[in-house]
């Protein structure tokens, strides 16, 4: 066969092994959505005041339209700026984009150039017949490629891919609990702010108190039992004091840790922080939550790349075909150094078949169905979550909304109970025991109050997050 024969059919089975390679087989199953039936609604949206309009969710709106107090705001801007679990996430993000371009710099040949050189100049003492100065170089390209036939390496790439979707999705996942994160720390200090404000005015009215039953006592108009009993209301109220300021310090170092701050002050004094949980919220309906929940989206990405992984092991079975080559040229001087007479040029090709390995490729083919039905598992159960969760979140608002309600009628009858206390008991009507009795139960039942008002501003905070919403 003359060179330039050679050299055709060389090109011609090179062109047809490429179109093979890239026409070549996917061994591995096609990718089929696990079956989760939705409900036809969520559990809790009838007792609930909300909304279940399919054409819009409460977890469509950005955090920004949800969280209206100004001071919130500036506080959940700064954590999605400064967060480092959110910092932390997209450098996952990141690390993964870059292992999806290792993964798939395998589809193609990988091609080198290398060159060489030698100088030798030798002596006029020495006898010799070579020329000197000696000078030799050489220059060449080497080349290998597997083609891809069954699929291996795209399947490989396409399982990055996936992960690399897994990992953006873990990144909103971490955005919208940082929103939460930050919304239930600061209604929690306002909270703990309340309560330090009644706890102070109840120490002042305690403090007076006190000292009427004193001047009543050394008067003799009643016992020392009654300043004993007064001391104990005034003491309640300053015990719970330094408990109120420890914990609205540790929150602030909470939330400053969000923020990506050392342990310091934070502002949260906007006294319109905390209100009842609007009227008629849009939820929506349960098939949409799937579509929305980072953490649902992020388990499908999962599985997805699980799935490409059992093509991946699958293809491990097949033949795989090796072909490499190289091309130099070399001479003894500069100028000659490209000479067509000095080229070299080869090529190698290789196929090789598993026959026997020990049961290691069954077991890396069986391993990989194996992990793929577990994350099956996981994407249902995440499914599931996400309806329980939003069920769980409608409960809480109806029933918070009733307590709270319950403990404002609670607070109102105890203030009322405390006021004529202390008239019959100026009256001499009755003991300080009662005066005890109610001015402790109106303590407490606004301390609850406080509490109940909080736990309501929560459920939003927790509806919204239930339902997918704070990561746009």
């Amino acid at each position: 066969m003359s060179r330039i024969a050679y050299e055709k059919y060389g090109v011609s089975s090179l062109a047809l092994i490429a179109v093979m390679g890239l026409a070549g087989c996917n061994v591995g199953p096609k990718y089929t959505r696990p079956q989760v039936p939705p409900p036809p609604a969520f559990r809790g949206a009838d007792d609930a005041a909300v909304s279940s309009d399919p054409n819009g969710s409460l977890g469509d709106q950005q955090w920004s339209t949800v969280f209206k107090q100004p001071e919130l705001q500036a506080l959940i801007r700064e954590a999605l700026t400064n967060n480092f679990d959110l910092r932390a996430a997209a450098q996952r993000v990141l690390q993964q984009e870059s292992q999806v371009k290792i993964t798939r710099a395998q589809q193609f040949p990988q091609i080198n150039g290398g060159g060489t050189g030698a100088g030798v100049d030798l002596p006029s003492t020495v006898g010799t017949s070579i020329n000197s100065p000696l000078v030799f170089g050489s220059f060449n390209l080497s080349a290998s490629w597997t083609p891809d036939f069954w699929g291996l390496y795209r399947k490989q790439t396409e399982a990055a891919r996936d992960q690399l979707l897994a990992q953006q999705w873990a990144q909103r996942a971490v955005r919208m609990t940082l929103v939460q994160q930050v919304a239930t720390t600061y209604f929690q200090l306002r909270t703990l702010d309340q309560q330090l404000a009644i706890a102070k005015e109840t120490l002042k009215t305690r403090q007076e108190s006190v000292k009427l039953t004193q001047t009543l006592e050394r008067g003799g108009s009643v016992p020392l039992s009654d300043v004993r009993q007064a001391e104990q209301l005034l003491y309640t109220a300053s015990s719970q004091i330094p408990q109120l300021e420890q914990q609205i310090q540790q929150g602030e170092n909470d939330l400053r840790l969000l923020l990506g701050k050392e342990p310091g002050p934070v502002s949260h004094a906007d006294p319109n922080a905390i209100t009842p949980v609007p009227d008629a919220l849009p939820v929506g309906i349960p098939s949409q939550l799937i579509e929305r929940r980072p953490d649902i989206q992020q388990a499908e990405a999962k599985l997805k790349a699980a799935n490409a992984q059992v093509g991946a092991a699958r293809a491990q079975f097949f033949p795989q075909l090796s072909i490499s080559g190289s091309a130099g040229f070399g001479g003894d001087e500069f100028s000659n150094l490209f000479d067509p007479s000095g080229k070299t040029i080869y090529g190698l090709g290789s196929l090789t078949q598993p026959i026997f390995a020990g049961g290691k490729i069954r077991g890396q083919y069986d391993l990989s169905k194996r992990q793929k039905d577990e994350l099956i598992l996981t994407y249902q159960k995440a499914v599931y979550t996400g309806f329980h969760d939003v069920s769980s979140a409608l409960i809480a608002v109806n029933k918070q909304r009733r307590a709270r309600e319950q403990q404002q009628l609670l607070v109102t009858s105890a203030q009322d109970a405390t006021r004529l206390a202390r008239l019959r008991y100026q009256g001499g009507s009755t003991s300080y025991l009662e005066v005890l009795t109610t001015d402790s139960n109106l303590f407490s039942a606004q301390l609850n109050l406080a509490s109940a008002q909080q736990n309501e501003a929560l459920t939003l905070v927790q509806l919204y997050s239930a339902l997918g919403g704070g990561w746009q």
